[in-house]
């Protein structure tokens, strides 16, 4: 699934007709073709305004699902129940908030990258361009390679922790059920309080953004060579005051005689 390009569509069918024409490798009845995927996204009761919450979009399923305690009561977020026909592949992409992956029934391929690649994965807004991951077009994007890959495959059982800002991409190998929890781990105001989805960039992030992309249009009054020098001028002041070197530690971790890295380079696991 490309998301960038939108290539499927959204249909409406009974969830006793999903699930069966999702598990199947051909169908008899389908919308485009016999060979067509299939994806659930479970959503709020309003679409556009309440998260999803297994508890209450699909109550009887939820009795059977434990939400591990990795976060206080008030940061939980969202629940979202996923059903995936076998073969399906989602977008490279981030999210702003901490979550877990359950892989409930079938088997998911995951990979990630770590928001320090963020550079060799070609952005569109959250997403990354590279659909690819496994043969990439290095013509288009040769930078990719740069990018470290971590992989792992979900069983049933398996649940994964996914930190906020790594990328990750999901292929379903069987067809499968899984849920995704998501909390707050930041303060409640630093998030989009319009975002059902959870996957809006934090306001100040936002803002952040908002008024880079104003410097930049006041740039171009500027000509060709002046507009080069000033940009990259201020990539180095970027990098100055936000990037963390590879090798920084916590002063307390360092008094500790721990050698273990800050949150921002956490791995999955």
């Amino acid at each position: 699934m490309d998301f960038l390009h939108k290539n499927f569509v959204y249909k409406t069918l009974q969830f006793k007709e999903f699930v069966k024409r999702a598990s199947e490798d051909k169908h008899t009845d389908f919308f485009l073709c016999e060979d067509e995927s299939y994806y659930l996204r479970s959503l709020g009761e309003d679409v556009r305004k309440e998260p999803a919450d297994l508890s209450k979009q699909f109550p009887d399923l939820a009795e059977d699902f434990h939400i591990p305690h990795f976060f206080e009561a008030d940061q939980f977020f969202s629940s979202v129940f996923r059903i995936s026909s076998c073969g399906l592949q989602l977008w490279t992409h981030y999210d702003v908030m901490d979550n877990l992956l359950a892989q409930v029934t079938g088997m998911k391929r995951v990979v990630l990258y770590s928001p320090q690649d963020a550079l060799h994965l070609y952005l569109s807004g959250d997403k990354s361009e590279v659909l690819d991951i496994d043969v990439p077009d290095l013509k288009r994007f040769p930078e990719f390679v740069k990018a470290k890959r971590y992989e792992c495959v979900l069983e049933p059982g398996d649940v994964l922790f996914i930190p906020a800002l790594w990328f990750h991409n999901t292929t379903a190998l069987l067809f499968g059920v899984g849920v995704n929890v998501f909390w707050r781990h930041l303060p409640a105001d630093s998030y989009d309080k319009k975002d059902p989805y959870g996957n809006k960039d934090p306001a100040a992030a936002t803002r952040a953004l908002q008024v880079l992309e104003r410097a930049l249009h006041i740039l171009d009054e500027l000509p060709a060579d002046y507009r080069d020098f000033y940009g990259r001028r201020m990539i180095q002041r970027i990098q100055k005051r936000t990037f963390y070197a590879d090798t920084s530690v916590t002063k307390t971790q360092e008094d500790s005689g721990s050698t273990s890295p800050t949150r921002q380079f956490t791995k999955p696991g």
